[in-house]
């Protein structure tokens, strides 16, 4: 399977701290990639890397074939349009509203006027399942999982061929994560898109994983299946995926798969 995101020996130090170390990752084309780790193991410092928004001590970071560190500033923009990202906050202006937020990225980028862009950032937010009458609501006015939504929304305006989401169902509650794991599934089986995805909530991994990834030691211990990474004897992953939390999460996956439409039987 071609990877379109090759990590090499990647270096990220913040004066004493080293935080990645000879690091390595690849991103294959249309799958959703789960990045998990302990507290300060550099999650999402890997994820501001990949992005070009932390510029590593030393490494090779190559999209679609491109090193990211050594191109020239138009073409890195260029590069960069190919990719949405959704922060763990959702990073909404809250001065604007959702259609407003949403066609910045249509008027900065690709030049559209006002009206068109806003035309356009309402069928983006009915993409994530909005109803029409969001549009025009700020987001201090939304519950938590629609501020998600909306950030997806954007993040999707310029019709990213890579989705980067960090923490995206971080303060929802269970039924809102879980509806935003089917979304995620839904966009990407929809859209081919491939999805970067920093998670500490292990019913995402469960239920929208292709692969996982650990970052331990500096660097990726493991990236493989669910099945797989579960079974290492690291004592962080046996501690994270055969906890009584990796346990039901793993139950709950099992009983989604033997009953897909939820009958009950």
């Amino acid at each position: 399977m071609t990877s379109i995101i090759q990590v090499r020996e990647l270096c990220n130090r913040f004066g004493d701290n080293v935080v990645h170390l000879g690091l390595d990752l690849d991103l294959r084309r249309r799958e959703i990639l789960g990045v998990v780790g302990g507290s300060g193991t550099g999650k999402s410092v890997l994820l501001r890397s990949i992005i070009g928004l932390h510029r590593p001590t030393y490494g090779q970071i190559r999209i679609f074939g491109k090193n990211l560190l050594t191109l020239p500033p138009p073409e890195r923009s260029k590069l960069e349009q190919r990719f949405g990202v959704l922060f763990q906050g959702g990073a909404l202006f809250t001065s604007l509203n959702l259609q407003e937020n949403v066609a910045i990225p249509l008027m900065e980028h690709i030049g559209l006027s006002r009206p068109d862009a806003e035309k356009l950032a309402r069928v983006k937010l009915a993409l994530t399942g909005l109803p029409a009458s969001a549009a025009r609501k700020y987001p201090s006015e939304l519950s938590g999982g629609m501020v998600k939504r909306a950030s997806l929304a954007r993040a999707l305006a310029l019709d990213p061929e890579i989705l980067f989401l960090d923490e995206p169902t971080a303060g929802l509650d269970p039924i809102g994560a879980a509806a935003f794991d089917q979304l995620l599934v839904t966009l990407r089986n929809a859209l081919g898109l491939t999805v970067f995805l920093v998670t500490h909530d292990l019913d995402t991994l469960y239920a929208t994983c292709d692969r996982v990834a650990v970052l331990s030691q500096q660097r990726v211990i493991i990236a493989d299946t669910l099945e797989r990474v579960a079974a290492d004897p690291d004592p962080w992953i046996q501690d994270y995926f055969q906890g009584p939390r990796g346990r039901a999460a793993s139950r709950a996956a099992d009983d989604d798969r033997a009953n897909p439409h939820g009958d009950g039987n």
